[in-house]
């Protein structure tokens, strides 16, 4: 069995501050809604002295950020299918994420920044053309810090309570309660959990009073809420520099994914936590990790100075290789691959909620209507050889049937995903289609796995 791939760019879009966040709204009937986050360091010199001579110019930091809704017009089968339909200024935005449950009547959208604050966000909308965030209540989560992660409670289903956990620059980590139906937050918790900074924070989505956490000191924490914070539950340093990425597996229990400055990603079984399953070189500092919507096994990696890519966990996870294999990888971005996301829209029909603007038609032709969109030519960059003059896939029986050692190729399920990812300098935000194709030769009786 072999994998057919390919990824063409969709659409570029110049968020002016530098990009380093962006997350597609899991909710159904909203899942074409795009946010990003953005972060801008604003120096700037003041005058400091008596008021007779030159006096001293030291320099001032500012850190400001935007946060920009998008809308993904799948019924638009010309031009640019992303629009904007917001831009609010904050202060510079370090991570956000969609709660994957609904709270009250419409989506949230939770954001940390560079004033330590957590912020959420409602997504509202009474048709597509007037949807907006709205910022319901703030917490300040301490003087002096930048709130550098979050993550919420419901990345498998709607725990009860609903909770929020955040790091930041100082080394701790704040557990954070979200009340309902009039959404409030109130602090739970919060402890030292590193020497330095505390890059990332996740939650266990099987086992919600787990916890897991990353920072500078290169160690890897595990924490039970239930008991004395301030002693976790296991300290690994087997990443040789700081952990800054990780998420729990949705769809596998059990299943850790981290990643370091050290350029690598680690595969950890959560209950042994003194080696992990596998080790994938990456050959750059993993600052995002998202496990797909739907396939247990694909991994997507943000990979700072080498772009991103897409591992396939299938064999390490099965315990047949020790080591994840990068099925594809999208290099375009000219600067620090920082966000990274997957969109719903061509795996899950949509169906339309109250106050969405989606009729009945619009939410029926989801999956369908994405796949007649035509898009800009591809960069030649891209595998051009395997689509047709509207751009849709068409595998090519020859070249595949050589991978596969002769014999005429046997298409299997054919796949697409649509991903967002960003990167800092050059403040870009790119969406991009990647299809997938599993073949087989004749007489192979092996089928395409089931998930995909």
């Amino acid at each position: 069995m072999a994998l057919r791939t390919r990824t063409r760019n969709l659409q570029v879009v110049d968020t002016e501050y530098s990009a380093d966040a962006v997350e597609w709204c899991p909710l159904p009937g909203w899942h074409s809604f795009l946010a990003c986050g953005t972060y801008q360091l604003q120096t700037s010199s003041e005058q400091v002295g008596d008021g007779d001579g030159p006096g001293v110019h030291p320099e001032s930091h500012t850190r400001v950020g935007r946060l920009y809704l998008y809308h993904f017009r799948q019924e638009d089968t010309f031009g640019s299918p992303l629009t904007e339909v917001q831009r609010i200024e904050t202060p510079a935005i370090l991570d956000m994420k969609w709660c994957h449950a609904v709270l009250g009547e419409s989506p949230l959208l939770g954001v940390v920044d560079a004033s330590g604050t957590l912020t959420l966000h409602q997504l509202t909308a009474s048709k597509k053309s007037s949807s907006a965030l709205q910022p319901l209540v703030s917490l300040q989560l301490g003087p002096d810090r930048l709130a550098l992660s979050m993550d919420w409670s419901t990345g498998r289903k709607a725990s009860s309570p609903v909770r929020i956990v955040c790091s930041d620059s100082v080394g701790c980590v704040s557990v954070v309660s979200v009340g309902g139906p009039a959404v409030s937050l109130e602090l739970l918790s919060q402890w030292k959990a590193h020497e330095f900074e505390a890059w990332v924070a996740a939650f266990d989505y099987w086992h919600s009073d787990i916890l897991y956490s990353g920072g500078d000191d290169c160690r890897l924490k595990g924490w039970d809420v239930r008991v004395d914070p301030s002693s976790p539950i296991f300290s690994s340093r087997r990443h040789a520099m700081g952990v800054c990425s990780m998420q729990s597996n949705p769809h596998r229990e059990h299943v850790l994914a981290t990643g370091s400055y050290d350029e690598h990603v680690l595969l950890w079984d959560t209950r042994s936590m003194k080696q992990p399953v596998a080790d994938t070189c990456v050959k750059g500092g993993v600052w995002r990790l998202k496990w797909h919507p739907s396939n247990e096994h694909l991994l997507l990696a943000a990979c700072m100075h080498n772009g991103f890519h897409i591992l396939d966990c299938r064999d390490a996870l099965d315990g047949k290789a020790q080591e994840g294999s990068v099925v594809t990888s999208y290099t375009l971005h000219n600067s620090l691959a920082y966000g990274a996301d997957w969109s719903r829209l061509s795996l899950l029909g949509s169906s339309p909620r109250e106050g969405s603007g989606e009729t009945e038609a619009e939410a029926a032709q989801l999956h369908d209507s994405y796949v007649r969109i035509q898009y800009e030519s591809p960069t030649g960059s891209f595998d051009t050889d395997l689509e047709d003059t509207l751009g849709r896939y068409i595998p090519d029986p020859v070249s595949a049937a050589k991978e596969l050692s002769g014999g005429s190729l046997n298409c299997g399920l054919g796949e697409r995903d649509v991903v967002a990812t960003c990167s800092f300098y050059d403040h870009v935000l790119h969406v991009w289609q990647w299809d997938y194709t599993w073949a087989t030769p004749p007489g192979d009786a092996t089928k395409p796995p089931a998930d995909l």
